[in-house]
């Protein structure tokens, strides 16, 4: 059985290590350019896996081919960009992992398996959620354990965070909230940062207690 597994970050290329000591022959796709009909005919996969992917698929390998993405929302809820920033952003602690068939539509796909999914703590603690939310999918979906179901509820759709989203221009907003959006752009994302005459303020990371707000940060 051919697996074909498509990433490109840290946490995801740490998912696929932990996957391909079971699944030794499973294909790493790291880079848009592999990702060719042609390569995915000479392979022939059984399932092509997208747990982190930030291209388009091309239309004749998702009709071709089982295309799983994972998706960290509660579908058909935040489909689209940047699902951990905007679900944080807008107050939202419990979410889940979703692994859905791909199709031509935006995260429209049946969904196959959920997980819950806490989005507190800093983002390195979320992407270790998600990286065992999607160990144990996949494996699952790899043996056949799931069943397909099509998306219910109405759906909304956020765009992809640009960097210029990441300003923090309110210091004024309660301390919880200002918190909450550094925590959310925690590396590799864009920082968030505070404008400071010539300068900017950049916040790598932050804690918050309950009533202190601290943070660790540089100056640009």
């Amino acid at each position: 059985m051919t697996l074909i597994f498509c990433a490109y970050r840290d946490w995801a290329l740490e998912l696929y290590e932990k996957i391909v000591k079971k699944f030794p022959d499973m294909i790493l796709v790291s880079s848009p350019k592999q990702l060719t009909l042609n390569f995915i005919k000479s392979k022939n996969p059984k399932y092509i896996f997208f747990p982190d992917w930030s291209w388009i698929v091309p239309k004749e390998i998702i009709e071709s081919y089982s295309c799983i993405c994972f998706h960290e929302s509660n579908l058909p809820k935040f489909r689209g960009g940047s699902p951990l920033q905007n679900q944080i952003f807008n107050g939202i602690n419990k979410t889940k992992s979703t692994a859905f068939i791909m199709d031509e539509g935006l995260d429209s796909g049946d969904i196959i398996l959920q997980k819950n999914l806490s989005l507190s703590g800093t983002i390195d603690d979320i992407f270790d959620r998600i990286i065992l939310n999607d160990y144990e999918m996949t494996l699952k979906i790899i043996s056949g354990d799931y069943k397909k179901k099509k998306q219910k509820g109405k759906p909304t759709i956020f765009k992809r965070r640009i960097p210029e989203q990441s300003e923090l221009k309110n210091l004024n907003n309660p301390k919880k909230q200002i918190y909450d959006f550094i925590r959310m752009l925690g590396d590799p994302y864009p920082n968030a940062f505070f404008k400071v005459g010539k300068h900017k303020i950049i916040f790598k990371s932050a804690r918050f207690d309950g009533k202190k707000l601290t943070f660790d940060g540089e100056i640009d």
